[in-house]
Parts: C-alpha cells; structure tokens; sequence
C-alpha cells in the first residue's frame, strides 16, 4: 500500500521493491533450495573457480524470482487501481483474499505443481541431468532450478501479496509451508492437507469477512 499510494515515480518505486524483493528471496525461497546448493558446491568443488560458479547457480535462480517478483507488483499496483475505482470491490477487500486462497488450494491439486515439486524434492537427478562445468552452465542450472521452483510456490507467493508481503507472520507460515513440502519429509503427503486448507480458509474469508 505505501508504494501504491505515493508521489513517486514508478521507476524509483519499482527499484525500491526490487531492492526489498532480494531479502525475500533469501529469506522465503532459498531455504527450501539448499539441498541443491550444497550438492552443487561439492560438485563444482573440482572445476576451476567452484565459488563463481556457486554464485553463477545463485544468480540464474534469483534472476527467475526476481522477474516473478517484478510482474506481479506491477500487475499489483493495476489492480489497485481497479479496486479504487470499483466501489464494490473497494468496499469487499475478503472477495480478493478469499479468492487468492482458493486458486492457490486448487493449485495443490494439479499436475503442474506436482511435477514442479518432483524436480524439486530430488535434487540429486536433477543436478546429475542439467550439470555441466562453468559460470554460464551454472547460471542455466540455476535458472532451471528457478523455474521449477517458481512452478511450485507462485501461487502461494501470490497468497504473500494478497495478505501484504510485510505481514511477518503470513510470510514465515508460508515459508514453512514451501520448506516442508519440497525438503520435509512427509512433504507428499501435505500437498494435499495444505490445498484443502487454503480452500477451506478461503471460503470462510468470502462468507465471513471478520477471517
């Protein structure tokens, strides 16, 4: 809301969020990706230059969430126009947050997410089919890695800014969520307790509005 409603321009906006968005991919999204990282170290602990390498890995995976990130706080801002300028919606904030619990709960149930968290629950097969030496390989694998990932969680992420990505609170209980279900065990096995719960949660925020 603070960067939606101010006299800045969108540029310095956007930079002040892109700034912020790279603490939230550390602190939300590479926890749940360390098993790979630290195969990947081990791997590259042989080719010339295994740190640059490491953060070549790095930065192709933050590259894919920080374009994740972009577009949806641009798509973010329109729709706060929308909302302001639609009486009805403005006056009924449960109708955007039930709804983002919803899709998200439904999406626990496709076959997209469920191949998405298969790559990325095994991260062994996956560096052994994508690694290759160098900074350049690196930064593929990475982005790789990323655009799984992205394939998981975006919709849980999205929960983030529909709940307001200063909420701590909302942010730790989704990261927990996005950790347990790509590294915990028993992580199979909740993909389908937390999609009917966001459902659940979601409904009783569009008929009770106090949720």
């Amino acid at each position: 809301d603070a960067l939606a409603h101010n006299d800045l321009p969108l540029i310095a906006v956007l930079g002040i969020f892109v700034i912020a968005w790279q603490l939230m991919i550390v602190a939300m999204m590479l926890p749940s990706s360390l098993p790979l990282i630290r195969l990947f170290r081990v791997a590259a602990a042989n080719q010339p230059r295994p740190g640059r390498a490491t953060l070549g890995l790095l930065v192709g995976y933050t590259a894919v969430w920080t374009a994740f990130g972009v577009v949806a706080f641009l798509g973010d801002l329109g729709f706060h126009q929308l909302v302001h300028g639609w009486t009805w919606l403005e006056t009924r904030p449960q109708v955007i947050a039930g709804s983002v619990l919803m899709l998200a709960g439904v999406f626990q149930f496709s076959s997209l997410k469920e191949r998405c968290l298969r790559e990325c629950r095994h991260p062994g097969p996956f560096l052994l089919q994508h690694y290759r030496r160098g900074v350049e390989a690196a930064f593929r694998l990475g982005r790789a890695h990323g655009v799984f990932c992205l394939g998981c969680c975006w919709a849980l992420m999205l929960v983030g800014f529909a709940a307001g990505v200063a909420n701590l609170w909302w942010m730790v209980a989704l990261t927990a969520l996005m950790v347990f279900e790509k590294t915990g065990r028993g992580g199979e096995r909740g993909v389908v307790p937390i999609g009917a719960g966001l459902i659940i949660l979601g409904g009783l925020t569009l008929v009770s509005p106090a949720w």
